[in-house]
């Protein structure tokens, strides 16, 4: 009797191993987001690609020498906008100076956290981007992918990493 009640009793353990967060026992997975189609005005989407409700906007740019370094010659000064954010922890996305191709010449992530607030609500900013050739800049493009949570991969944390992390950030040379 005791080995089948033993036996009767797996099915019942398995369960609450597996809702106690025990996913090592299953196996870790990771997986990357796909990235979502740049644009100068983005609707910010999750891991999922649904909208998480905040519109990221490139307001306007310039090529002129950074007032810090001005010696480095012309940099890419944009200013950004987010609408529908929130001030201590809202979103962040990649903005990358492109050739009239769409290619990236230069990425950095702008975080909705570090803008200003405005009277209307929205947070704002500006940053610099330093390209190679100024002159091939044909804009500023946003990629609407969050990038401010990347929960922890399988390689840092077996039992409670895993899951859909954001898509690997734009880089110097992707064709968005």
């Amino acid at each position: 009797m005791f080995p089948a009640r033993v036996l009767a009793g797996a099915p019942l353990a398995l369960a609450i191993l597996a809702l106690s967060g025990c996913s090592s026992f299953w196996g870790c997975t990771d997986t990357m987001a796909e990235r979502g189609e740049a644009g100068v005005r983005v609707q910010v989407e999750d891991t999922s690609g649904q909208p998480l409700g905040v519109t990221a906007e490139v307001v306007d740019w310039r090529l002129a020498p950074h007032p810090q370094v001005p010696a480095e010659g012309d940099r890419v000064n944009f200013h950004y906008r987010f609408d529908g954010a929130d001030e201590m922890s809202g979103p962040a996305v990649d903005a990358c100076a492109v050739d009239k191709e769409r290619v990236a010449l230069r990425c950095q992530t702008v975080h909705s956290s570090q803008a200003r607030p405005e009277p209307d609500g929205a947070l704002t900013g500006d940053d610099w981007l330093a390209v190679d050739h100024p002159a091939q800049v044909a804009g500023v493009l946003l990629l609407p992918n969050d990038q401010s949570y990347d929960r922890r991969t399988c390689e840092q944390d077996v039992k409670d990493g895993g899951g859909t992390h954001p898509p690997e950030p734009a880089g110097t040379g992707d064709q968005l």
